[in-house]
């Protein structure tokens, strides 16, 4: 499969999360062509709508469902566009590209996933999977904020998971309404209410790069070591497979180094604001 060369794919589900979110739920046209797409949690596609452009966009779904599952902000001209995608309408896929999620190293362990905003749609998949296997992985614990409670998206899925043996989920908003039972304030404001062991526990992170560098030193401060702590970075991908050069950070290229990596491998870039 050329990685260059987008793959048919139909629109079979769509979704009005938010005013400006649309979930695209895509069955690739070709035959075969579902498995030349198996990947990864946090892995992401190149989702091109013809005659426009493409964008890249986190796989938000489980991968063992035959459909794939984005999650799209609307944002700009492309978006705009794949935002009004009808179900029936034909898009194109490239992908999967980059590194997903530890998964593997994170099994016997405990997992603590902070995410902020649409942050939810890159680290869901890895969730779902740790559900399916829930007796592989120690104690799950999801905080997820929103800057108003009509941004949370996927409601249904953080109900499902707090339904799981041994897994809590905290929500957090900026702004509250009369509906709002969850916490008010930011994300990292829930650490107050949550205990773990730094000794077993991995920390998957995903949101904007402010409240990740919050979340960071907080639990740095709790014990937590880098070598733990892993986070999904958004970058301007233009090719996603590091040819363009749009997403380097330091000496790293997001779309096929990342877009998750370990904190101790790509931080001090961060910091330092290094392109």
């Amino acid at each position: 499969m050329n990685p260059l060369v987008p793959e048919p794919a139909r629109v079979v589900e769509r979704h009005q999360a938010a005013r400006d979110i649309v979930v695209l739920r895509l069955a690739l046209v070709e035959p075969g062509a579902r498995e030349r797409f198996d990947f990864r949690p946090g892995q992401f596609n190149m989702v091109y709508a013809p005659g426009v452009g493409e964008v890249a966009i986190s796989l938000s779904g489980d991968p063992a469902d035959e459909l794939i599952e984005h999650t799209i902000r609307i944002v700009g001209r492309t978006t705009r566009v794949l935002g009004r995608a009808a179900e029936g309408d034909t898009l194109g896929l490239r992908g999967p590209f980059g590194r997903g999620w530890p998964l593997h190293e994170a099994r016997h362990r405990d997992l603590l996933v902070v995410t902020g905003g649409l942050g939810c749609a890159p680290v869901s998949g890895a969730i779902d999977y740790v559900m399916r296997r829930r007796k592989a992985y120690g104690r799950v614990t999801v905080l997820h904020g929103v800057k108003k409670p009509a941004d949370l998206i996927h409601r249904e899925r953080f109900d499902a998971w707090a339904r799981q043996p041994d897994t809590r989920v905290l929500l957090s908003s900026d702004t509250a309404d009369r509906s709002w039972r969850g916490h008010l304030g930011v994300v990292t404001g829930l650490f107050e209410e949550v205990d773990f062991d730094p000794r077993r526990t991995l920390l998957f992170l995903c949101g904007p790069e402010v409240m990740m560098q919050s979340a960071v030193s907080i639990l740095r401060r709790r014990g937590l070591p880098l070598d733990r702590i892993f986070l999904s970075l958004e970058r301007n991908m233009q090719c996603a497979v590091g040819l363009c050069g749009h997403c380097q950070l330091g000496p790293a290229f997001v779309c096929k180094d990342g877009p998750v990596f370990p904190y101790d491998r790509i931080g001090r870039f961060l910091r330092e604001g290094r392109l």
